[in-house]
Formats: structure tokens, sequence, C-alpha cells
């Protein structure tokens, strides 16, 4: 393999990393634009989203499910407490952790939300079926490979 080649598959592997996160920011625009309305941002939606899919739920727990820092769930859970969308309340088996669950305003703003599917049919909408599972395929591997390498240290 000549070094023109290498660069190539070099270039190649640098663009998909490249495109998954433009693809990323684009589509996490596009939810930001769409919640903006409603004074939400799509880290807030995501944790409104699991409070109503999955019900009350630790928030250490819920920190690992978001993959978020401890302290930037901290700062978002503070928002919508103050927002009056999230309780926090003592966890039953263990008092030193919070419990978080929607509150009726939470369950309301939940209801009345845009569902945001259509950003997914926007995106992936006329992409063929093989290339997506190609795609998923490849980003699940590289994200599994950076996940070992994170528990090796």
């Amino acid at each position: 393999m000549s070094e023109a080649d290498e660069m190539t598959e070099a270039d190649a592997d640098a663009a998909v990393g490249a495109w998954a996160k433009r693809c990323y920011m684009a589509g996490r625009a596009v939810m930001d634009a769409t919640l903006r309305p409603f004074d939400l941002g799509s880290t807030q939606w995501y944790v409104l989203w699991h409070l109503a899919n999955s019900g009350p739920t630790v928030q250490r727990d819920l920190g690992r499910m978001l993959e978020l820092e401890r302290a930037t769930l901290s700062g978002i859970v503070t928002t919508l407490v103050r927002k009056d969308l999230v309780a926090q309340s003592a966890d039953g088996t263990d008092q030193r952790q919070r419990l978080l669950s929607l509150t009726p305003a939470g369950q309301a703003l939940w209801q009345e939300l845009p569902d945001l599917t259509f950003i997914h049919d926007a995106a992936f909408g006329g992409a063929d079926r093989a290339d997506l599972e190609i795609a998923a395929r490849v980003l699940r591997t590289a994200t599994e490979n950076l996940h070992s390498l994170l528990k090796k240290d």
C-alpha cells in the first residue's frame, strides 16, 4: 500500500467522525430550535423524556443512562426543579440519593411538546436501509471501542 493510499484511509477515518459529529450537531440544533418556544434545551428534554417514559429515577442512575457528568446533570435538574417540571425527593432505600419524577406541570408540558421524530425522518428518511444498518454498526463498534479504552485506565 502506498503512502497516498494510507493518507486516503486516514482521511476517510477522520471524515466518518467529522460527519457523525456534524450530523449530531445539526440534529441537536433543529431540536433546540423546536424546543425553544417551550423554554427547554435538548438535554432538559432528554431528562423529561426519560422520566416520562421510565418513571421516577434516582438522579445518579439517570446520569449514567444519559451519559451526563454529575455536575452537568445537577445543573439541569436544578433548572427543571426551579421551573416546577421535576420534583426531587429522598429515595426510599437510600436517603442520600435523590429520586426524580415529573411534577403535574412537567407531565402537562410533556403532553404539549411536539413529537421530535420528524428530525430523524428528515435526516434519514430517504436513506437506504442497508446503508443505515452499516452506519449504525460502524458507529456502535467505534463507541464500544472508545468505552473499552476508557475502562482500561
